[in-house]
Order: structure tokens, then sequence, then C-alpha cells
């Protein structure tokens, strides 16, 4: 009697396991949060209509994915600041076992080494706009940066073509953001590598987009494989005129789909040098390229992106047909971590060296721009130091050199040194020096002059005294010489100090 009901019991519990693997994500052990943002109705330029289609196809995968997706379309300024920063509150409420991830498709500027995100109200006139027009990508890295996560995963279709003829200095493409500098944890990769500009597609979704949707959903792909997939793809149906690129700093695993087999597919053309992911030298690949066919050795150098592998390839292929690409995409990588070297470093002799090597480059004006400015910093340096200590001997100074009581004035005039000595008790050194510096001080009358010289202390002659000669006379010569002068001499003293 009991038997059916242990069978529906065990056959229930059989079907719970078997939908518990099917899950598409492992979203049971991690939050997932994502934010999606589509910029396509720019206001002063053409609109791009696939980022709009790649926000929506985005979007969908995501939440396939586990991920509770936040959409964000054709955000100006303060739109996008305020997104970022809503994201930012809902990763921090969800706490440290959160994976964050934003999708951007839309326009993307580089100026002077920074890397912006373009709102739809940008409208600049000069270079100088961007700054102030722009979102920073360092600020919405910052932003998660700062937040304690499981991960943090930044995908950039914002590479393509300047649409703003204003901006005619500004260099192509965007420039490098190395994860592994900022806090670890994150994950970024671009549509194209940098310094190149990423195309739009003819289709619906841009080359990036339409690879992203279809390899990400392959299930229990590491992310790091997911993005070497996609950068073959795209590698493929672009002819190897775009490269996507990524930089990485995860301390764990993610995974957009997992399944019950732990078995990861093998990828077509490839090997499991694909797979791997220690930075190998320029010989390593050497001995590892050696008598490979030059279609199966470029998937595997374009798979592993590096400057060694790509140098690897066109010393050993010299005649093949992909060679000539790969060689501009070498000497593209190495001009960019060349330029990244010299914005991070921000010297003169960072800009010079940089400028020595591609002073022909799109970035060579901006290059001298910034040795301008650093220069410039430089000069002004010594002048500041030597204004420096000016200031603050004056402030420590105790007194004005005016107020500073004369040898003979104690002993000639006695009344006058309590007045002297109250004034340098109650008034503040630094006041003085203000309101009253030496150099502008009046010069005294005549008068004053000439009484300074004969002080009415010293009277009339003692021997006349003693000898008794005109008392009256006497009063009236003190009268008349000591009491009004004295008077002016007090009050000229107070008006001087």
């Amino acid at each position: 009697m009991r038997r059916p009901a242990l069978c529906s019991l065990f056959l229930a519990s059989g079907l719970l396991a078997l939908t518990q693997l099917m899950t598409p994500t492992e979203a049971a052990a991690e939050a997932r949060l994502a934010l999606v943002i589509g910029q396509s109705a720019y206001r002063t330029v053409p609109e791009l209509p696939n980022a709009a289609n790649d926000a929506k196809g985005m979007a969908e995968l995501l939440g396939n994915a586990g991920f509770t997706v936040t959409t964000a379309p054709n955000l100006a300024q303060n739109e996008m600041r305020e997104a970022i920063s809503d994201f930012a509150g809902k990763v921090s409420a969800s706490g440290a076992d959160t994976v964050a991830l934003v999708f951007y498709a839309g326009h993307g500027l580089q100026i002077d080494g920074e890397n912006y995100l373009v709102p739809v109200d940008l409208d600049p006139k000069r270079e100088a706009d961007i700054p102030l027009q722009g979102v920073r990508l360092n600020d919405l890295l910052n932003t998660l940066g700062a937040l304690p996560t499981r991960a943090r995963i930044f995908m950039l279709d914002a590479c393509r073509n300047n649409p703003f003829p204003a901006l005619s200095g500004a260099g192509h493409g965007l420039a490098i953001v190395d994860t592994k500098a900022g806090a670890p944890g994150s994950f970024i990769s671009y549509s194209t590598s940098p310094g190149s500009e990423a195309e739009d597609g003819s289709g619906i979704d841009s080359p990036y987009t339409t690879a992203a949707l279809s390899v990400a959903k392959q299930p229990n792909l590491p992310i790091e494989e997911v993005f070497k997939r996609i950068r073959i793809a795209v590698a493929q149906s672009t002819d190897g005129r775009q490269i996507p690129w990524e930089s990485s700093s995860l301390t764990t695993d993610f995974k957009f789909f997992g399944d019950s087999s732990g078995q990861q597919p093998s990828v077509p053309g490839t090997g499991s040098m694909a797979l791997a992911s220690v930075t190998r030298s320029v010989e390593d690949w050497r001995k590892d390229l050696q008598g490979k066919d030059a279609k199966a050795a470029y998937d595997l150098v374009i798979a592993d992106d590096t400057v060694p592998a790509y140098q690897a390839y066109v010393e050993l292929y010299a005649q093949a047909s992909f060679t000539p690409r790969l060689r501009t995409i070498l000497e593209r990588r190495r001009q960019m971590l060349a330029w990244e070297r010299a914005t991070a470093i921000n010297t003169r002799a960072s800009f010079e060296a940089y400028l020595a090597n591609w002073d022909n480059s799109d970035l060579a004006a901006t290059a001298r721009r910034l040795l301008l400015r650093v220069q410039n910093r430089n000069y002004a340096l010594p002048v500041a130091a030597a204004a420096a200590p000016a200031p603050i001997a004056v402030a420590l100074a105790p007194t004005c050199p005016c107020s500073t009581p004369t040898t003979p004035a104690t002993p000639i005039n006695p009344t006058v040194a309590p007045i002297i000595k109250k004034r340098v008790d109650d008034t503040p050194p630094k006041r003085k020096v203000v309101e009253t510096p030496p150099r502008r001080r009046p010069v005294p009358p005549p008068e004053e002059v000439v009484y300074e010289r004969a002080p009415p202390d010293r009277g009339p002659p003692p021997a006349a005294v003693m000898q008794g000669i005109g008392i009256g006379v006497g009063i009236g010569l003190g009268m008349g010489m000591g009491g009004g002068r004295g008077g002016e001499m007090n009050h000229g003293d107070r008006s001087r100090y």
C-alpha cells in the first residue's frame, strides 16, 4: 500500500534534482545583479540603432543567466551618473557574495589617456569639454571597485568611431585599462583592441554582441574561455579587422550558464593552449607554433591575444596571409602599452619617450600637449617653493620692525615706553604687518624731525637755571617749545604704531 506513495516521493525528488541540474546558472550560491545601458538616440550626432538592439539582447541573456537586470537606455549625463549610483547601492545592499555586471553599448572616447562613456546629450566644442560633459569610465570602475563583491564584470561595446568633428585630436578607440592595477576581482572586456575602432555591423547587433549572445549561453564555460571564443568569433566575422580584448583580476570562478556534465566542449580550430592563462614568452610560443598550419596557429595567437604570441607568429609565418594584419595588431598593441605607461607615469621623460617612437601616431598631438603641461608644472614648482617661505617668515615674526622701540626712547621720554608696550601686546603681529607695513609709513613732518633732534626733556641749560636768569622767560619757553610739540610727538608716535 505504501509503495505507490514512496514511488511518487522518489519520482518527485528525482524531478526536483533534475530541475536543479538544468537550471542555467549557479545563482543559488550568489546574487547576480546587472546594469545594461544602451546609448542609441544621440542628440547631436547620428543615432546608433544597433546599440539599442545590443542592450535588449544582453538584458534577455543576462536575465536567463540568473541576473536581476536593470535596463537604462539613452541616458543623459546626470541620468547616467544617477543610474550608476543607484546600481552601486543595490550591489552594496546585496552583500559581499554578489556578482555585479555592467554592459554598455554606445559611443566611447579617450581624451588625454582617460576613457569616457558618452551620454546622449554630449555636445562638445573642444576636447576640454569631454571631462565636463562625459562620464569617466574610471568613475564607474572605482564606484563598484570600492564595494565588497565576489566579482565585477564590465562589457564595453563602446569603441565605435568618433562621431564628433570638434574632437579631431582625440585618439582612436579606447585606452588600456588594466584591472590588475585596481581592486582585485574585476573583469573588463572591450569590443576591440585598445586604440582600435569597433564596427557597428551589418545586422541588428554589433559583431561583438552577436558573438557574446551566441558564446555566453554555452554551458559550463569559465568566463575566460567565453571571451576567448568571442574574440575568435569576432575576428572571423570581421576578417581580422576587429579583435576583442580583456583584462582580468578575478579571484573566483564564474560561468554564465552551468550544466551537470562537468565537461568543457572543445573549441573549433583551437587546442588546449587556448585555455591557458599563463603569459608565455616569445620563445615558448615559437616552440608551440612550430610546424602548425598557419590558420591553426593564427587562431591560437588570437585566442591568447598577447604581444609574445603575435611576435612569434610574424616571425615564423612571414609569408602567411594573416601576417600583415597581425603585424598591424602587434605594432598598435605595443604603441598602446607605451601610451599607458606614459600617461601613468605622467612626466616629461615618459612623454618624450613615447614621442621618440610614435611621433606620427594619432596620439602624438595629445602627447605633446601633456608634455607641455608637465613642463609648465615643473617650471612653476621652483617659483612656488621660493615664494613659500616669505609669508611663513612674516607670520612667525613676533612684531613688525617698526614697532620695536629704539634704545634712547626709554631714558629720554619714559612715558612713551608704556604706550609702545601696550600697542605691541594688544595688536596681533599679522595685523600689524598687513595694516602698517614699514615701507608705507608716511614720512614724518619736518617739525617732528626737528623735535626729535631736540626733545623737550633736555629743557633749558642747567647753568642758566642756577644763575636764576629769567624764570618767567624759562617757563614761557617751556610752554611754547615743550608742551605743544611734546603733544605732537606723542600723537605722531601713536599714529605710527
